[in-house]
């Protein structure tokens, strides 16, 4: 479709799964918000949600519950999008920052706020974006070679960071007082008990912003897909983009981190599992960050029906080293992981 100067290009399986994405994302939510001791069914959190509820659900649902959804939308959607980009970027299903060390340097930067200065809820997301930050410029700077950064290099040297810095995490724990360390790991394993508005807000904030940058960098991510040599043929600035999403991506990843803690493996199985979804080539941004969001909030509600509470840190985890090993071993038959 075009429109003076604008065009978009309509895609209606593409369409379709993002449409269904964000109906099992809202739909997830709904129930998250209706799961505690105080159930409420999914039609009164709609009645609410819509401004004709009571005042006690009213209450339950926009002051004590709906943050905790909310963050994990957001949450959820941000590392979908940011798993997208870096996987496009590195032109390989294992490059999503779970694995090249961007997500465990933001932890390291909220377990230095936590463990060695202290500070509450702001400082430590503050120092979980500036870990995240500081990680990605050591990473991009030791990939930088010949004039520009290649992708696997990329990816390489990310795996060497996330290994030091899982070592370092480890020594910080240890070396913590008993209550410190119980909250740092409790941290670590990522979670949205507690979420509220104060982490809703500036994460929907920064993705305000993050969002429409990184769908706006389609175009260039597929141009990218083709190679160095093929996107300078087509115009594209290749390590000036690059460069740009590299700190889309890190911010998108270092948004969620500081909101959520590091929820591990979304960021991973997003972008595959709607590549698979679309059956179409090229980055699909919208329909992974959709997916993400779906995943996350599924995640959460999975934890919340569990009989004994678990964070969903603990629930995506198991399903993404599921999801990780059926990668690897198919990725293994195909030859090409």
């Amino acid at each position: 479709m075009r429109a003076r100067n604008l065009s978009v290009r309509w895609e209606p399986r593409t369409a379709a799964v993002c449409a269904v994405l964000g109906a099992v994302a809202c739909g997830a939510a709904v129930f998250v918000v209706g799961t505690g001791d105080f159930a409420i069914p999914a039609a009164d959190v709609v009645r609410v949600l819509a401004g004709q509820g009571d005042q006690a659900t009213d209450f339950i649902v926009t002051t004590l519950r709906l943050p905790r959804a909310v963050v994990g939308l957001l949450a959820g959607l941000a590392l979908g999008l940011s798993g997208a980009i870096f996987q496009s970027i590195s032109r390989n299903p294992l490059g999503s920052p779970d694995l090249i060390g961007f997500t465990t340097g933001s932890a390291t930067g909220a377990l230095l706020q936590i463990l060695v200065v202290g500070g509450g809820t702001v400082a430590i997301a503050a120092s979980s974006v500036l870990g995240a930050v500081v990680t990605a410029l050591v990473v991009y700077a030791m990939a930088f070679k010949g004039g520009g950064v290649n992708g696997l290099r990329l990816v390489l040297i990310g795996v060497g960071a996330a290994a030091m810095l899982e070592a370092l995490n480890s020594y910080l724990i240890t070396r913590a007082e008993l209550r410190d360390a119980y909250e740092a790991a409790f941290w670590l394993t990522g979670s949205l008990n507690g979420r509220g508005w104060e982490q809703a807000v500036p994460l929907a904030l920064a993705l305000a912003v993050l969002v429409p940058a990184a769908l706006a960098s389609g175009r260039r991510l597929s141009m990218g897909e083709l190679g160095d040599d093929a996107a300078r043929a087509l115009g594209v600035p290749v390590q000036r983009s690059r460069a740009v999403l590299v700190v889309t991506g890190v911010g998108l990843v270092a948004a969620a981190t500081a909101a959520a803690g590091p929820v591990p493996f979304v960021a991973l199985a997003a972008p595959q599992l709607a590549r698979r979804l679309t059956r179409r080539t090229g980055p699909h941004l919208l329909p992974a960050g959709l997916m993400g969001a779906a995943l996350l909030v599924c995640g959460d509600l999975v934890s919340l029906r569990l009989p004994v509470a678990v964070p969903v840190g603990v629930v995506t985890g198991v399903l993404g080293g599921l999801y990780l090993v059926w990668l690897l071993s198919s990725g293994g038959r195909k030859g090409i992981a």
